[in-house]
């Protein structure tokens, strides 16, 4: 028999009273609740979310990375690197989104919650090659989606469209080599009609 998913606002409430201090906010916006923590406080906290009574968040659904670099334009101002969980418990058919901010721009690094859920090992990974997240405790972190010769994280704001280097095969070697990048990059300006009759006098 399936439980009766509780209020979000009961669920922001419960969550509040079992992490206390441990989180530096619980909100409640859109019917979903998100808990915001430090890098820090991070597996202490996801070890809670797992195992408190009123929590039981059995599975991890989603773990990905985000970098705020831009988000300077519309007015947020913080770290750049962050690692956001989905969390759901089947128990008391609740949901939880956690966001855990990357305490160094330079060199983002969390603790790896693989030992808590094991569906963290290839969302880490792929966190770890697209944005450079580096998942302390992580038993075997390694690209998961790029050639491990790939230069850079492609999902970082400040990586160029056309990449570093490109591979092609050459025949005398007979193996795929590396080169610099041969495409130029380009600008695409769109195209202004400013014909004062554009439109064949339509009115």
């Amino acid at each position: 028999m399936t439980a009766i998913a509780i209020h979000p606002e009961k669920l922001r409430d419960v969550v509040t009273a079992a992490l206390g201090d441990k989180v530096r906010s619980v909100t409640l916006a859109y019917g979903e609740v998100t808990v915001e923590v430090s890098a820090d406080k991070y597996l202490d906290v996801m070890q809670i979310l797992r195992n408190a009574p009123d929590c039981q968040f059995e599975m991890l659904l989603d773990l990905c990375g985000v970098d705020y670099s831009t988000y300077a334009e519309v007015g947020k101002d913080g770290p750049r690197f962050a690692v956001v969980s989905h969390l759901m418990s089947l128990t008391l058919n609740q949901r939880l989104r956690v966001r855990v901010y990357c305490a160094d721009d330079d060199f983002p690094v969390v603790a790896s919650i693989n030992p808590i859920w094991n569906s963290a090992n290839w969302f880490e990974r792929e966190a770890f090659d697209l944005f450079g997240i580096v998942f302390e405790g992580h038993e075997d972190l390694r690209r998961i989606l790029t050639d491990y010769g790939f230069i850079g994280h492609p999902f970082r704001k400040d990586f160029p469209l056309s990449g570093h280097v490109e591979m092609r095969y050459d025949a005398e070697q007979q193996r795929v080599v590396y080169q610099p990048v041969t495409i130029e990059p380009r600008e695409i300006t769109p195209r202004i009609i400013r014909e004062e009759n554009y439109g064949g006098g339509l009115h």
